[in-house]
């Protein structure tokens, strides 16, 4: 299944599920193996493979354990700024805001 954008939460992550399942296979590890190389319990990675939420965290560790943690950058790749880019847009910093013709504090004696 090709994961897209209007794909359902549930079978995005019932995807990705099976596609762990099918790497710890085709490496021959158990679900035993990898839990404890991962450092995560059994019942959590049987979990995930069946397409339950899980934790970040969880998958971080199995991606470590797999080696695979440098799949991640595609994910989420790092966005780095440019000296043109910030002299296009400036420094530029936003100030709070306030009601100036709110009070912006009330003395006690100032209720009575």
């Amino acid at each position: 299944m090709n994961i897209l954008p209007l794909s359902p939460d549930n079978l995005i992550q019932q995807e990705l599920g099976a596609r762990l399942k099918k790497v710890r296979k085709q490496l021959g590890y158990t679900q035993a193996q990898l839990a404890d190389a991962s450092g995560i319990g059994v019942a959590t990675l049987r979990r995930i493979e069946d397409g339950n939420d899980s934790q970040l965290s969880s998958w971080i560790k199995l991606l470590k354990a797999l080696e695979m943690l440098n799949g991640i950058d595609q994910l989420l790749p790092e966005v780095y700024s440019s000296p043109m880019s910030e002299a296009l847009n400036g420094n530029k910093r936003k100030r709070r805001t306030t009601d100036s013709s709110a009070p912006t504090s009330i003395w006690r004696d100032e209720l009575e």
